[in-house]
């Protein structure tokens, strides 16, 4: 059953009525009531965690923040848009644009924290948000007070800011003025906490730095505990902003693409992924649907060619026609023309019977030609005739076969090269190259691999019949490291793998993913933890992955220079399974340095 979503304005409503609708759904894990009156700073997910959550990745100019990508900016660069807001459009829009940002990234943070630590305590993963908030150079929090009561849904805190980058460049702007100006931070704090506890939590600056104050201090409470919570739900709501819906009537964003194939389904597959290359791909997808122009894919093997092709077919008009896909380097070339046009009886010897071919059976329908640049010059030919005319004839026949087929074509290799260096027809190319979409290899889309590690670790515990906790930490860094060479196509493997390979209710680790050869690459890096000390950026693993007989293999190896490091060597194991790969944690559990179980775990040439 897919979750409920709520706007601002719902949430407004909400307030406005008393009632709570925005239900929990069955199955999701309700908040409990707490007080952060005795939290501990060790409670999880600690700094330390969060920071492993941060991935740089200065080769391909991404940085990630577990699946959300992140991107860093020079806080006089915010404050100039700040300034440039202001001026242009007014500060009472602006405080509402501002906060209306800040409280998206707040909910975007809770759903890391709930995601990532569904098991947390409630008072530890309310403190998150701190953390994060402090971890991303916002704001340094200091907690005063927060409770939370599950069963009337009350919740109140107070907290300090100190050393406010949003204060910092208001003040360098406009100086010390008479009203609160941390306009993003309040929003993160209302974003944060609402989406936390799945109810509207309104936050409020009561002093700030920017009106003179020695420091920022905010309070949080339920919505329908302020008495004039509409000013401050004023500037969450964009309608007054915004006004009027701007698209055209009629008009489907490109956002429903998936949603619409979801309601029409034609297999149980089903697309995945929010980067901009992949939204780009699914906008022109959505601009030829309602045509009958041929498509043409080009991309790399894996790259999901024929489910874009079957999921073009699915919302266009002819989805209640037959959509025929055939790969044409499956077929000989000499069964190629019969597969394609049909076959007469007695055409030649074995023909008992005439058969239509691939263009009579999906007539009215999608025609999906996959690895078209490997038809021979004859079979090209006799495509080329039969895509200009209309009409096929079949092998051993006399009479033309008119066909209403709409084709599309997928390839891996460069048609336009093959052109020039003679190994395909150029008249073909141009008759095939009517609306060519360029799907982009897996490498070129990390943010996405979140996302597909989700989908194909619920769609094969499905299958399996398996109850696979989730991904270390560890494993979802070492996705983000691997180069992909098989695309999709490959992390649906290695998912699968991983499935197979853990036991019920404990998560994927590194190696059950890795464990036939694959290699790691050295260009990622990640935030190293030292207690008492400042977080270091650090290169993760770049050797390759040793299988579970390799490791053991390498642990009987270490064994021979006495009992004292096989037991040393099993205690580690025993840690670093214990902690789900995060070696901070193993660290704590074992009660020395994070610095010395990353030597050992490589010493003993554990995966981690």
């Amino acid at each position: 059953m897919p979750r409920q979503r709520i706007s601002l304005a719902d949430l407004a409503r909400i307030a406005n009525s008393g009632q709570d609708e925005h239900r929990t759904e069955p199955g999701e894990r309700v908040m409990a009531g707490f007080d952060t009156s005795g939290i501990s700073q060790q409670a999880h997910p600690t700094v330390a965690d969060l920071s492993e959550c941060l991935f740089f990745s200065p080769g391909d100019g991404r940085i990630w923040l577990q699946d959300q990508r992140m991107v860093l900016l020079h806080s006089e660069s915010l404050g100039s848009l700040r300034r440039e807001l202001i001026d242009s459009i007014g500060l009472d829009k602006a405080r509402g644009l501002l906060t209306r940002a800040g409280y998206v990234s707040g909910a975007r943070d809770a759903q890391l924290v709930r995601q990532q630590w569904p098991d947390a305590d409630p008072p530890a993963a309310a403190m998150a948000g701190t953390r994060l908030h402090a971890l991303e150079g916002v704001v340094q929090v200091e907690l005063v007070h927060a409770a939370y009561d599950a069963v009337t849904g009350a919740y109140d805190g107070e907290f300090l800011w100190h050393n406010s980058s949003e204060d910092d460049e208001h003040i360098a702007a406009y100086g010390v003025g008479g009203a609160p100006a941390c306009w993003m931070q309040v929003g993160y704090a209302t974003g944060y906490v609402s989406t936390l506890f799945g109810r509207l939590i309104v936050f409020r600056e009561v002093n700030c730095r920017s009106s003179g104050d020695p420091h920022c201090r905010v309070i949080g409470k339920s919505a329908e505990l302020w008495d004039d919570v509409q000013q401050d739900l004023r500037y969450l709501n964009a309608q007054a902003f915004v006004g009027a819906s701007a698209a055209a009537d009629g008009a489907v964003p490109v956002v429903d693409l998936q949603a619409y194939a979801a309601a029409n389904p034609g297999t149980e597959q089903s697309m995945v992924g929010t980067s901009s290359s992949f939204n780009a791909a699914c906008h022109m997808l959505h601009r030829v649907a309602p045509t009958t122009a041929t498509v043409l894919f080009t991309g790399e093997s894996g790259v999901g060619k024929e489910m874009f092709a079957s999921t073009l077919h699915r919302i266009s008009p002819r989805k209640d026609k037959p959509f025929v896909a055939i790969n044409c380097a499956a077929i000989p070339e000499t069964l190629m023309e019969s597969e394609l046009f049909g076959v007469e009886r007695g055409a030649y010897t074995g023909a008992g019977a005439s058969r239509p071919g691939r263009f009579e059976r999906a007539h009215g329908g999608t025609l999906f030609l996959d690895e078209v640049g490997t038809l021979s010059f004859v079979a090209q030919g006799k495509l080329l005739r039969a895509l200009q005319e209309g009409e096929i004839e079949r092998v051993g026949g006399t009479r033309s076969i008119g066909v209403d087929v709409r084709v599309i074509a997928a390839t891996n290799v460069d048609l336009r090269q093959a052109v020039r260096e003679g190994r395909f027809r150029e008249d073909l190319f141009f008759r095939l190259n009517v609306f060519p979409i360029h799907l982009p290899p897996l490498r070129d889309r990390r943010d996405d691999i979140p996302l597909l590690m989700s989908h194909f670790l619920a769609h094969y515990n499905k299958r399996h019949q398996r109850q696979v906790a989730g991904f270390s930490q560890a494993a979802v860094k070492a996705m983000y490291n691997y180069g992909f060479p098989g695309n999709i196509r490959e992390l649906q493997n290695l998912v699968e793998r991983g499935v197979i390979l853990v036991s019920d209710g404990e998560a994927i680790d590194v190696h059950h993913l890795f464990s036939s050869g694959e290699s790691l690459a050295q260009d990622v890096l990640s935030l190293a933890w030292r207690d008492g000390g400042p977080a270091t950026l650090s290169l993760l693993g770049a050797r390759r992955t040793a299988a579970p007989d390799e490791a053991a293999g390498t642990a009987q190896g270490t064994s021979k220079s006495g009992a004292l490091e096989q037991a040393e060597l099993a205690l580690l194991r025993q840690a670093i399974r214990r902690s789900g790969g995060n070696l901070a944690a193993a660290a704590r559990d074992l009660g020395v340095s994070r610095a010395t179980v990353a030597y050992r775990a490589k010493k003993f040439g554990l995966a981690v």
